[in-house]
Parts: structure tokens; C-alpha cells; sequence
């Protein structure tokens, strides 16, 4: 019984399986890649990961807080060798231990008072000292200096620190504001800070690659089972060419340029048919492919017409010219291919080609006859005679009737005689031919013709390749290229939709 068009084929439970496997190990890939980029982006953007705050426009003090998302520095810092620097680290400790004695005692209290004097030469130490260099955060440094500035209204950091816990500024009742601001201004940017330690070749310390290990594992017994299967299909592959069949794999398993798995990953994704990429290709390729193809067609015409231009140039012209004599004579296989050609096309002119055309060429020259008796042969005075002119016509068309019927029974008989396989014929055909290149090298070395030719010959070729190329770059862009296959391709969908239909 003959399966209905509408109903397609059911895939067996090996190929079912193995496309859900495909897709595990696409979803796999995705997710690895996902991580790929959280890593290598996960130093440059920590203190977004740290304070989970986005700033927009960076030229501007406006700051989104994301309190939803977890605060992941403690987990994956480890992983990055990243540590807290030891100088911010009791700078801000210092901080607290001030906020929890004014809580205790007042501000103004003396344990509180020792502790600003301290966090005072803390500050000025860490102005000095600079340990934002380490972590290459030279410009945090920088904004705090700015805001402790710009909130004591003087010019020196040191001084405005000095003047925000002093105590003839800071009371009790300042110091809810003064105590928000270094929270909220400050501190943060304290935290940003950090120390990262090196291996033993003088790298930053990274772990990332104990993450890694299980995915390019797992990867990797993909890639066999791939190579398996394609074994499968076609048992006659070689084991290294079913495995370079994965090249596109490749990126999953290197350690480095990690973020070139997004190749592979679409690939897999696009194969196990979770993403439908075939629009995105098909639209990226006509206009590579159109491209190409100008560049391409550009650089062959151009090669071949400047190998043409070296050949008229050069001195041994005419004896590429005499070269084409020994051509005539080599033989291949037995028979000489300009004699066989012109065994075939000469008698087919003659015989099939020139009948064809037997009206026109009566006409053509029963009109010209007929020009040449109005001309001379017939005075005008008999010429006004009554009849004189259908006499003309009909005469000069039995006249051209009778001289082309004559050339095309000549033409006929020729082309028979050609027809025949006549050793002595093919013989003086070649050899007349040979001589008609050597007479032309041998004229072309003799005379003053050779350098004057030359010159018009490569001009000629010279004017050709820029107007070629000129109108070939001129004529159509990519963009009308790229809308003209489209039509094509649309109309001709339409044509077998009309078909079906």
C-alpha cells in the first residue's frame, strides 16, 4: 500500500534517541558557552557582581540597584584567586568598628574620638600608599579623593578627610548624614578592591579550568560517538577522516579562545533543530557569495587580459605564431583534431547551412544584378520604355536563381567530397594551413609591422580591461546583484507553487 504524501516518515527509536541525545548535548554546550562568557567577563565586570548595581550612563550619576541578584563574589572569587586586599580590607573594618563605638558611646565620646583620629591616618595612608594599583583600579583611588573633595569643599583629600572627622565639624547631630555618605560613597568603592595572586609561571591565579574539565570530557565522548555513528553509515571512511569531519568541534576542547565555542554551539544547536539558523545563513551567504563572485570574476578577467597584453609584448611573438604549425601536426590518438573538425563543419555548411539560406541569397543576389543592369548594362532612354522594368526583374532573378542554384550544387558537392575521409585532402588541408602561419611569422620578422602591431594590439587589450571593469564595477552594486536573485529565486517558487497547484 502506498503511504499517503501527507503522512512523513516515523523515525525508528535509534534515531530517536539519538536525536534527543544531540539535543542534551546542544542544551550541554549552550550552557557551558553561558558560563564561558560569565567567566571571561567575570574580573573586568566584578564590582557589578559585588555591589549588583547597574549604571547606565556612566557619564552620570544614576545607579540601578538589582537586590534580586545574589551576591556570588564569595563563591567565585576563590576561583579567580581573587582575595580581599589587606590595606581596604582594614580601612573599611575600621569604619565599622567607629560605627559600632558611636553607637555605644556617642561620636564625640573619647574611644570615638582615638578611633577618628585613626581612621583620619588610615585615609591619608591609603592616599599615599595607593593599593589600587594592584588590581589596576588606579581610578577608584581617584573618585574617592573627588567625593571626599567635593563634600568638604576644599582642595586636598587629606584635608577634607581630616575636616569631615574633626571635631569641630563632626556632632552628633551631623553624623547620620556624614556616617550615609561614607556608606553609600566610600566605602563601596573601597570594597573594589582586591589582591589576586599568581601562579608559578607569573599568571594570575585561575581554577576556571576544574569547571571546565567535566564539559570538554563529556564533549569529547560526543565527538567519538559522533565518529561512530558516521563509521556506521558508511564503513568504508577512514577513523581520522570521521573524526576531522568534527573539526567544527574543536573550540569545545581547547582551553583557550574559549569564546570561539559559540561556532560549535550554534552549529549544534542549528543541527539538533532547537534554533532554525538557515534564513540567517541564506541571507549572510548570497551576499558573501555576490561579493566574492565580482572580486573573483574582477581578478580572473584582469589576469587573462594581462597575460594576453605579455603576449603581444613580447619579442618572440612570431614564434608563438610559428608554434601553432608543429600544433597542426601532433596527433592524438590517432587523428588530428583541426583536419577532423573542419571534416565536420565544412561539410555541414555546404551541405545543410547553405541551402538553408537559399531565399535570402536569391534575393540578395537578384537585388544586386538588378542594381548593376540599371546602372550599365541598359541606356535610359530603352529604360522608359513600357514593360522595360518587370523585364529588368525578371531577369535578374533568373539570372541569380541560376548562379546560386549553380554555387549551392557546387557548395553540395563539396561538402560531400569533405565529407569523405580523403587522406591526401586532410593532407594539403594541414599543410596549407602551416604555411599560412609561417608566412605570417616570417612576415611579422621581416617587416616593420611587428612593433607597430604589437603596440595597437595591446592598446586595444589596454582600453578593453578598463572599460570591462569599469562597467563591471559601475553597472550593479551588491545590493541590485542580491534583489535580482531574490526575484529570480521568488519568482520561480511561485512558478512551481502554480504548478502544483
Amino acid at each position: 500500500m502506498v503511504r499517503p504524501r501527507w503522512q512523513g516518515v516515523k523515525p525508528s527509536a535509534s534515531r530517536r534517541f539519538w536525536l534527543g541525545w544531540d539535543r542534551l548535548i546542544a542544551g550541554i554546550a549552550a550552557l557551558n558557552l553561558a558560563w564561558v562568557v560569565f567567566d571571561v567577563t567575570y574580573v573586568p565586570l566584578r564590582n557589578f557582581w559585588l555591589q549588583r548595581t547597574l549604571f547606565p550612563l556612566p557619564s552620570i550619576s544614576l545607579a540601578v540597584p538589582l537586590p534580586w541578584l545574589p551576591d556570588i563574589t564569595p563563591l567565585y572569587d576563590p576561583v579567580k584567586g581573587i582575595e580581599p586586599h589587606q590595606d581596604t580590607e582594614a580601612y573599611i573594618k575600621h569604619f565599622q568598628r567607629l560605627e559600632r563605638t558611636a553607637a555605644a558611646s556617642g561620636i564625640n565620646s573619647p574611644a570615638a574620638k582615638q578611633l577618628r583620629l585613626e581612621m583620619v591616618v588610615r585615609n591619608s595612608q591609603l592616599i599615599d600608599e595607593n593599593p589600587f594599583v594592584s588590581s589596576d583600579k588606579t581610578g577608584t583611588l581617584e573618585k574617592i579623593k573627588s567625593r571626599l573633595r567635593a563634600r568638604a569643599g576644599m582642595d586636598s583629600a587629606k584635608q577634607s578627610a581630616a575636616h569631615l572627622l574633626g571635631d569641630r565639624y563632626l556632632t552628633d547631630a551631623r553624623w547620620s548624614a556624614e556616617r550615609r555618605f561614607w556608606r553609600k560613597s566610600i566605602l563601596p568603592l573601597a570594597s573594589t578592591n582586591y589582591w589576586r595572586g599568581t601562579d608559578e609561571n607569573g599568571q594570575p591565579i585561575d581554577l576556571s579550568w576544574r569547571i571546565d574539565l567535566p564539559f570538554q570530557i563529556l564533549f569529547l565522548l560526543d565527538i567519538m560517538l559522533r565518529a561512530i555513528r558516521l563509521k556506521q553509515r558508511y564503513p568504508a571512511i577512514a577513523w581520522r577522516d570521521a573524526l576531522l569531519r568534527r573539526w567544527i568541534d574543536l573550540p569545545l576542547l581547547i582551553p583557550f579562545w574559549r569564546l570561539l565555542r559559540i561556532v560549535p554551539v550554534t552549529e549544534r544547536l542549528s543541527s539538533a533543530r532547537m534554533i532554525q539558523l538557515e534564513p540567517l545563513r541564506a541571507a549572510v551567504s548570497r551576499g558573501v557569495v555576490a561579493v566574492l563572485a565580482l572580486e573573483l570574476f574582477e581578478v580572473i578577467t584582469l589576469r587573462i587580459l594581462d597575460a594576453a597584453q605579455d603576449a603581444v609584448r613580447s619579442p618572440h611573438w612570431p614564434e608563438k605564431i610559428r608554434r601553432l604549425c608543429s600544433h597542426q601536426s601532433i596527433e592524438s590518438d590517432g587523428e588530428r583534431e583541426l583536419a577532423e573538425l573542419l571534416r565536420l563543419w565544412l561539410p555541414l555548411v555546404l551541405t545543410q547551412v547553405g541551402p538553408g539560406m537559399r531565399p535570402q541569397l536569391v534575393a540578395l543576389v537578384s537585388h544586386a544584378l538588378r542594381r548593376n543592369l540599371e546602372e550599365t548594362a541598359i541606356p535610359a532612354r530603352l529604360r522608359a520604355l513600357p514593360g522595360m522594368d518587370k523585364a529588368e526583374t525578371q531577369l535578374s532573378l533568373q539570372l541569380s536563381t541560376g548562379l546560386v542554384d549553380s554555387l549551392l550544387n557546387l557548395s553540395r558537392n563539396a561538402g560531400d567530397r569533405f565529407a569523405q575521409k580523403d587522406p591526401m585532402l586532410q593532407e594539403l588541408g594541414i599543410q596549407a594551413i602551416d604555411r599560412f602561419w609561417e608566412e605570417l611569422a616570417k612576415t611579422l620578422e621581416q617587416g616593420p609591422v611587428l612593433e607597430r602591431s604589437q603596440e595597437l594590439v595591446a592598446a586595444f587589450l589596454e582600453d578593453f580591461k578598463r572599460s570591462s571593469m569599469n562597467q563591471l564595477r559601475f553597472q550593479k552594486d551588491v545590493d541590485e546583484l542580491i534583489t535580482e536573485l531574490d526575484g529570480l529565486n521568488f519568482s520561480s517558487e511561485a512558478t512551481q507553487t502554480k504548478s502544483r497547484a
